[in-house]
């Protein structure tokens, strides 16, 4: 599969992308990007940089929960799965 390569606008700034996902995957995060710069920008009237850390800051607190998330239902169903083993066989 190749790389494509998209150009995306991000706090007022173009930015040439380079990436194996669709342009339109690559555009729908960078306007998720811009869109927190810009409502973090308003709120806190920051410097550029620093609301770039909290702009990252938050993303990555958004991708850890999720990522914790995701391995608790995991772990549900690795359990449920394991009842339903032991049902089958008439253990329970």
């Amino acid at each position: 599969m190749d790389k494509i390569r998209t150009t995306v606008k991000v706090a007022g700034h173009e930015y040439t992308m380079t990436s194996y996902d669709t342009e339109e995957h690559v555009q729908r995060v960078a306007k998720y990007v811009d869109r927190m710069i810009n409502d973090l920008s308003l709120a806190t009237r920051l410097p550029p940089q620093h609301v770039a850390v909290l702009c990252a800051m938050s993303i990555a607190d958004d991708m850890i929960k999720t990522h914790d998330e995701v391995n608790k239902q995991k772990q549900k169903i690795a359990e449920l799965s394991e009842k339903l083993a032991q049902y089958e066989n008439g253990a329970l």
